[in-house]
């Protein structure tokens, strides 16, 4: 239920925090994704190894916390939104320590698939500000939010290239556990969440009745499919996008250049996530929506003919920032295709199509990449053209209750 005109005014303040929070979150997601592929070699892989351990960390990675997104949902519609979403925090934070601590292949993927426990905060998040956003900020408030995570994907990697090659690796995940701990607090007492729950079902019930709850309305049954396709090939190329960069690049400064192409494609991130959010509110999230996967589409298969860095960079940082945007407004659409009355349930797996699609991508990666590393992009290409035909059959079925 929509808070009242006075709490509503703090929607300002909470929408900054969950931004800032959600930044954080996911620049240290990037900067582990990012710096695998160094510190692989460091902790005793061959470098015929690498490529194979980067796809399968991934998969498993997201392999590991897909099950449990139900029950997250459930246990917030059961308690509170909050504790479930400091979890999350709490769960980062924790992982940054054994990453920091690890001295071995096996205990880094032990921290690497920790973060697969913080899954399902995302949604709360945004079912928590929905209720205070005032109706004609809902897309731009969303856009907003969300742009965090694209951006926090580029700049993550772009500060953390320039701290290893000063620092170390080490030095970087030092960084990443201080700042956690600082969000986990601002998390903590930053806010006050009215919302408790009702519901006196068990817990496993209530997390099969979201899944039920899916696959009941037949927009939402077949709008999930639809963004994991749509995001499935950016997961793909993001696995191995810091591969493709060292392919180009010969040089020393390894950390720096990996960081700094995909730093840059933050830039444009930064530009049309607000844009796109503006005009969601305007002329509707769907048509924006569409015509944001339509011109993704168009540029997915450019990179594959680039081999010039420096040309790769604007390529990729036209495109990447595309899809960034085309990504925030997608939770627009999701939140708009359910009821209010179940929304939090729903939106708590609002990055399940996300994280099948890093598992997915990431196992596809792993073959298409054998011959050619480049070979990521047209594949890209193919399930963005899926995700699209998809949507458009997913608008067609009317929001259920």
């Amino acid at each position: 239920m929509r808070e009242t005109e006075g709490s509503s005014s703090r929607w300002v303040w909470l929408l900054g925090l969950y931004t800032f929070a959600s930044l954080v979150e996911t620049m240290f997601y990037s900067q582990m994704l990012a710096f695998t592929l160094l510190i692989l070699p460091v902790l005793g892989a061959s470098p015929k190894e690498v490529t194979y351990l980067i796809g399968m960390i991934t998969a498993v990675t997201n392999g590991v916390g897909i099950p449990f997104l139900p029950l997250w949902g459930a246990l917030a519609d059961r308690y509170s939104r909050k504790p479930i979403i400091l979890r999350s925090f709490v769960v980062l934070m924790f992982s940054a320590v054994l990453a920091f601590l690890s001295n071995s292949i096996w205990v880094f993927i032990a921290a690497r698939a920790l973060t697969a426990f913080a899954l399902g905060n995302s949604g709360l998040m945004m079912t928590t500000l929905s209720e205070r956003l005032p109706e004609n900020r809902q897309g731009l408030g969303f856009s907003i939010m969300n742009s965090a995570a694209p951006i926090g994907a580029f700049l993550g990697p772009f500060v953390g290239g320039l701290v290893i090659d000063q620092y170390g690796f080490q030095f970087m995940l030092l960084g990443n556990v201080i700042l956690l701990a600082v969000i986990t607090l601002a998390m903590g007492f930053g806010y006050q969440d009215s919302y408790r729950g009702q519901s006196q079902e068990p817990l496993l019930q209530m997390a099969k009745e979201s899944l039920q709850l899916v696959w009941r309305s037949m927009r939402l049954r077949t709008l999930f499919p639809a963004l994991l396709m749509l995001f499935g090939g950016w997961m793909l190329a993001f696995t191995y996008i810091s591969s493709v960069i060292l392919e180009m690049y010969t040089g020393n400064e390894t950390g720096m250049v990996v960081g700094s192409v995909i730093g840059i494609s933050g830039l444009t991130t930064l530009i049309l996530s607000p844009i796109l959010g503006a005009a969601s509110d305007k002329y509707g999230s769907w048509k924006v929506l569409f015509a944001g996967s339509a011109a993704a589409l168009v540029m997915w298969p450019l990179p594959y003919f680039t081999r010039d860095l420096t040309v790769f960079t604007i390529v990729w940082s036209v495109l990447n920032g595309t899809v960034s945007a085309v990504f925030a407004i997608s939770f627009s659409v999701l939140s708009s295709s359910t009821s209010e009355r179940v929304r939090g349930r729903i939106m708590s797996m609002a990055y399940m199509p996300v994280n099948i699609g890093f598992m997915v991508g990431a196992g596809i990666g792993t073959a298409v990449t054998q011959n050619n590393l480049f070979n990521i992009f047209p594949a890209a290409a193919v399930f963005t053209l899926f995700g699209i035909l998809m949507l458009r059959a997913a608008h067609r079925h009317p929001v259920e209750g």
